[in-house]
């Protein structure tokens, strides 16, 4: 599943990142594949927010799509 569908406060393992970019900018924060990461927010039609050492990060819905987890 991808990051856009997972429910707020699930803890994932991202698996696999479909875009080069979105890779890119993750790296940037020190996420990557095999990373442990929560769901900590997911706005109304706006971004999904993931927790990664004590670090908030708000990723648009386009970008949670190019990313694969599983809870």
């Amino acid at each position: 599943m991808s990051l856009e569908q997972v429910q707020k406060g699930n803890i994932i393992k991202i698996d696999r990142i479909n875009d080069f970019s979105v890779k890119n900018h993750l790296i940037r924060f020190g996420i990557e594949e095999g990373s442990i990461v929560e769901c900590f927010q997911k706005l109304y039609r706006g971004p999904v927010v993931i927790k990664f050492n004590r670090q908030q990060i708000a990723l648009g819905r386009e970008i949670a799509k190019n990313i694969m987890v599983t809870a």
